[in-house]
């Protein structure tokens, strides 16, 4: 029978994913309707809902489903989870009417704490059975770079306080907090829970190649956050490390695959849950190739100029490989149902628009024309991927 509890929660980021997705249709319809809401207010909201709504909410519960032991410390799991949820309706409530401001800078600062009770949490009541596991190896490196990236929104009071918003340092500070969320924390919790589910099926990774793996990816994690100082055109050495870096990593999880495709055609996995993993997969290289080309220059450069393929990259990281990475571990663990039809609807939003907007920067890049219509389709394409997570919920509505 299944945890009832996780279940709920995992119904509780599916929701917070189709709040974020239903700001980004009423952002993506703005230009249109010229709505009266303030852009960049909303715009905080939808982030905000999205990766520590979904993301954070969906990877904490399925990481306490698979490495705590069952009963021991229920009560005050549930109580961090509640107080979590207490912080994140405030900033949904707050960010769309002051942006940074009082209440929603309280919000956020909740929220970091009730991470840190999360971390603390979890570091004393992971099952001693997984203490030598490579699955738990990989969740521990993922909370602490969850906590290193909280370090970015404390230095963002500091900085406005002293050297303003216009400083080059508040942007860096912004940047070294997404880069450590997803290329650390988020990263590294999926990949320990892939391990996980093939550890309880008896396949193991012998230690010493986990090993190699385990410190090549996470040099390639810190290395590549040099790849968001390039747009301030930083000395030589910077460029190298970031290479360095970018090819670190992508070596890691060539490893990582290397190592794992073998075991990976034993799980029982169905159809679907086979092409999520897949597409999760194929995505997450096509990440570490965009990293690659940024690491040059020129196409730092480009890449800094036209602000439309930093969005379709950030875009591509959260809404594919993350979200439909997250999609196969929530269906597997039989957390919550993927339905066909309904990640139909979402992944051909996600393509569509994610071509559109590598387009429109793109074009910008060559110098050509936006058709006719180009923002009514976007917006009108943007209801696909509302539309498949709304299909999603009422699957799940009544499952106990």
């Amino acid at each position: 029978m299944k945890d009832s509890i996780h279940q709920r929660h995992i119904r509780v980021a599916i929701s917070y994913f189709a709040m974020a997705a239903l700001l980004g249709v009423l952002l993506r319809f703005y230009p249109i309707f010229s709505f009266g809401f303030n852009y960049r207010y909303m715009v905080h909201a939808h982030s905000h809902i999205a990766l520590l709504g979904w993301v954070y909410v969906a990877l904490t519960t399925l990481i306490h489903y698979c490495f705590v032991e069952k009963g021991t410390s229920d009560k005050k799991y549930t109580r961090i989870f509640w107080f979590t949820q207490v912080s994140l309706v405030g900033m949904l409530l707050t960010f769309p009417f002051q942006g940074y401001a009082l209440f929603s800078i309280f919000f956020s600062t909740l929220f970091l704490i009730m991470s840190y009770v999360f971390f603390h949490y979890f570091s004393r009541n992971s099952d001693p059975k997984f203490r030598h596991g490579n699955s738990l190896r990989c969740i521990k490196a993922a909370l602490w770079y969850m906590v290193i990236s909280s370090l970015g929104p404390w230095a963002l009071g500091i900085i406005m306080g002293t050297l303003g918003a216009q400083s080059i340092w508040y942007r860096l500070a912004i940047y070294f907090y997404l880069h450590f969320q997803y290329n650390g924390w988020m990263l590294l919790a999926l990949i320990g829970l892939f391990l996980f589910a093939m550890e309880r099926r008896d396949m193991v990774i012998p230690k010493k190649s986990f090993m190699w793996f385990f410190w090549i990816l996470n040099a390639g994690v810190v290395l590549t956050f040099f790849l968001s100082t390039l747009w301030i055109e930083p000395s030589p050495l910077l460029y190298v490390l970031a290479g360095i870096g970018a090819i670190a990593q992508g070596c890691g999880l060539v490893l990582l695959w290397a190592m794992a495709k073998n075991d990976i055609k034993v799980l029982p996995l169905s159809k679907l849950q086979a092409l999520l993993m897949k597409t999760a997969v194929f995505l997450v290289f096509i990440k570490i190739a965009l990293q690659l080309l940024t690491a040059l220059p020129y196409f730092a450069r480009i890449a800094t100029m036209y602000l439309d393929l930093t969005i379709g990259y950030l875009h591509m990281t959260f809404l594919g490989m993350i979200s439909i990475g997250l999609f196969f571990l929530v269906d597997y663990f039989g957390l919550f149902v993927i339905s066909k039809k309904a990640y139909q609807w979402y992944f051909w939003g996600f393509l569509v628009t994610e071509i559109l907007i590598f387009y429109k920067g793109f074009a910008a890049w060559v110098q050509w024309p936006i058709f006719n219509g180009y923002m009514e389709i976007l917006a009108l394409v943007s209801l696909s991927i509302l539309c498949g997570l709304l299909l999603l919920m009422d699957l799940n509505r009544n499952r106990t």
